[in-house]
C-alpha cells in the first residue's frame, strides 16, 4: 500500500480507492462485505476490453479509509467525491452483494451525476435487525470475531492464508477466485478486508436496517444480476464483461 492509493475527502478523511485508470466512461464500484476494492481488480482485463475506466473505494473501516459513523448516505457520498477528486463527471455505479445497498443510494441521492445502475447478486431486503446500529454491531460482533480468528488475517504466510478464506467459499466461487487472482492477491485482499473491525459490523448493521433510499426513488435504467446457483461471487467474476457492457447501454 501507498500514498498513491489515498484520498482526501473533503472533511478530511482518507479514502484508499483503485482506479484502473483510461478513458472515460467510468463505473464507480462498490464492494461486498467484508471486501474492499481488491475485487474489482478482478475485473481490470474486462474494463480494459470494454473500453471502461473502472474505480473502487474503500468504504470506512475497511483497508486505510479511516472510520467514520457512516451511513448508506455518507458512503454514497463520499465516492461521488472521490469521482469529483479523479475528474469525473458522469458514471454508471455498480454494487456487488452488500455494495448494492451503497449503490442503490448512490443513484438515487446523484440523479445529475449517475448514468445507470448495476445491481450484482443483491440482499433481498427482508432480514432486519431490532435496534440502533451501535446495538446492532454489538450482536454481531461476536460471531464476527470467532470467524476472524479462524482465518487469522495476521498470519504472514499468504499460501495458508488465501487456503483458509477460499475455503469458506462456495467451491464454485473459491475455484474462479483462485483462477483469477494469485494467492499473494488473495491474502492481501483479507488482509485489507479484515484490518479494522468497523468495516464488516458496520455495514451489516446497516445493511439489515432501513436503506437511505429505495428502488423507486432511483430515475436512472437499473440492471440486476441475481445470484447464480450455488454461487455469490461467481455471479461477478464470471461476468464483468456483459455487466460492463449493460451499464455502457
Amino acid at each position: 500500500m501507498t500514498a498513491s492509493d489515498l484520498l482526501r475527502l473533503p472533511d478530511g478523511r482518507r479514502a484508499q480507492y483503485w482506479d484502473s485508470g483510461g478513458e472515460l466512461p467510468a463505473v464507480l464500484f462498490f464492494h461486498g462485505c467484508p471486501d474492499t476494492r481488491h475485487v474489482a481488480m478482478s475485473g481490470a482485463e474486462a474494463a480494459a476490453r470494454v473500453g471502461v475506466r473502472l474505480v473502487a473505494v474503500n468504504r470506512p473501516g475497511y483497508g486505510r479509509s479511516e472510520r467514520h459513523a457512516s451511513t448508506q448516505a455518507s458512503v454514497a457520498d463520499d465516492a461521488v467525491a472521490v469521482a469529483d477528486l479523479l475528474g469525473i463527471d458522469r458514471f454508471a455505479v455498480l454494487g456487488m452483494s452488500i455494495g448494492s445497498a451503497y449503490a442503490l443510494v448512490c443513484a438515487a441521492r446523484h440523479p445529475d451525476r449517475v448514468s445507470a445502475l448495476g445491481l450484482v447478486a443483491p440482499p433481498d431486503g427482508r432480514r432486519r435487525e431490532d435496534g440502533t446500529v451501535a446495538e446492532v454491531v454489538e450482536r454481531f460482533r461476536p460471531e464476527f470475531a470467532e470467524w476472524v480468528g479462524r482465518l487469522d488475517p495476521a498470519d504472514p504466510d499468504d499460501a495458508a492464508l488465501a487456503a483458509r478464506f477460499l475455503a469458506e467459499l462456495p467451491p464454485a466461487d473459491a475455484a474462479l477466485l483462485a483462477s483469477r487472482r494469485t494467492t499473494e492477491q488473495v491474502a492481501a485482499s483479507v488482509r485489507e478486508a479484515l484490518a479494522d473491525d468497523d468495516g464488516y459490523l458496520r455495514d451489516a448493521a446497516l445493511t439489515f436496517r432501513p436503506w437511505n433510499a429505495t428502488p423507486e426513488d432511483v430515475r436512472c435504467p437499473v440492471h440486476t444480476w441475481p445470484d447464480e446457483p450455488a454461487t455469490h461471487l461467481s455471479t461477478l467474476l464470471a461476468n464483468w464483461e456483459p455487466v460492463l457492457l449493460a451499464l455502457l447501454d
